[in-house]
């Protein structure tokens, strides 16, 4: 039977359970087994700490990395600081820190921030409609609209409630607690997001430029990890993500860039259907293909990635093949491309009595980041119509 066995409380076990990071199936006298799902992470209850990393373990600036990237491609590999630390948490809250320093260090930001209330006196422009309905016949309150110069702003409370989760882990460092403590106190009066609200969004510009790496990571933690008290004393954090949806993010972003700065046009989950429309009215079979490289106006090139090694041929499932040759055939395209984890040798092969080519493209997660992007920008070059 696959995973480790260790003897825990059943509270402890349930909570490890609800992270979805491990499957905890329960044996005798306090005894369970440990069984990873196929997501990646660390979760930590109390003292207790459960990580689980790609057999093929991809480094954790790497991972980081690669999350920032797909969610915002000005990310940098220097936005995280992991190097002087073996484990997730401290390596994350040391970031912050480091980020929220920097964001920091010439004033908390301010910008204006649209507010309605009611008031005495006049300031900014009525609301008549407002006033109409709610102050019916009365001359006061006015309910008025204006504009104020604050520090409540949305990159404040995106960084200030990053700093707020990241001080409920549990055995982060002392020294990096209590500079998290005190970056959280320099932005007294922002407000804290509600866990499940969406963020609000923020605008890159030259005025908020030093906040925009403490704000990439910021975004990284607030929307992978969870922290909280538990039962009793017991404090939860997890963090966890799914390799195979950072890896596709990852590539398909870099390729999508690294077209773009060749001007030429691609998109994203591009939908598409395999089967003609049918004159019964039913549904179509749908295909989102991960990216699609446009000729002009009809696709000329479509690009698949997988996060799974290549089997002991070096060659990709059979079912892969299928894949990229249903879509070729739907979009009437003649290229493919599967980009896959790996450190294998590129090979394309031709569809039999077709021509169609696919190629089945590595890409080595132990290289630095910058040797990452190189590859798949040349691996777009290759397919570019310049």
């Amino acid at each position: 039977m696959e995973g480790e066995r260790h003897l825990l409380p059943t509270e402890i076990a349930a909570m490890l359970s609800a992270s979805r990071l491990v499957e905890m199936r329960p044996e005798r006298n306090g005894w369970w087994r440990v069984v990873p799902t196929g997501l990646v992470g660390a979760v930590r209850v109390g003292d207790v700490q459960v990580e689980v990393w790609p057999k093929e373990k991809v480094e954790l600036t790497h991972l980081m990395f690669m999350l920032g990237y797909a969610s915002n491609p000005g990310f940098l590999p220097t936005d995280v600081a992991a190097e002087q630390y073996d484990e997730l948490w401290p390596a994350l809250a040391e970031s912050l820190a480091r980020q929220a320093e920097r964001a920091l260090l010439h004033g908390v930001l301010q910008g204006y921030q649209t507010v309605d209330e009611s008031s005495m006196v006049v300031r900014g422009r009525i609301r008549v409609g407002d006033q109409l309905r709610r102050q019916t016949g009365l001359p006061f309150p006015l309910e008025i609209t204006y504009d104020e110069y604050l520090t409540d702003i949305a990159e404040n409370r995106i960084l200030r409630t990053a700093l707020r989760r990241m001080q409920a882990v549990p055995r982060i460092p002392a020294d990096v607690k209590a500079r998290l403590s005190h970056l959280d106190n320099r932005l007294t009066g922002v407000g804290i997001l509600r866990a499940g609200v969406a963020r609000p969004p923020w605008m890159a510009t030259r005025l908020n430029s030093r906040y925009h790496a403490a704000l990439r990571l910021s975004e990284i933690i607030l929307a992978n990890a969870s922290a909280q008290a538990g039962p009793g004393s017991t404090n939860v954090a997890a963090f966890v993500v799914s390799m195979w949806k950072v890896f596709e993010d990852f590539v398909t972003t870099a390729l999508r860039e690294s077209l773009s700065r060749r001007g030429e046009r691609s998109e994203m989950q591009y939908p598409a259907f395999l089967d003609e429309p049918r004159l019964d009215g039913r549904a179509r079979v749908k295909m989102n293909v991960d990216l699609v490289h446009f000729a002009g106006r009809r696709p000329a090139t479509v690009f698949d990635a997988k996060y799974k090694a290549l089997n002991s041929s070096s060659s990709s499932p059979n079912a892969d093949q299928y894949q990229m040759f249903a879509y070729c055939t739907a979009l009437e395209v003649k290229r493919a491309v599967l980009v896959y984890a790996g450190k294998a040798q590129p090979i394309t092969r031709r569809v039999a009595f077709t021509d169609i080519d696919v190629t089945e493209h590595p890409l080595d997660l132990s290289q630095t980041p910058a040797e990452m992007l190189g590859a798949l920008d040349l691996l777009a070059a290759s397919f570019t119509s310049a």
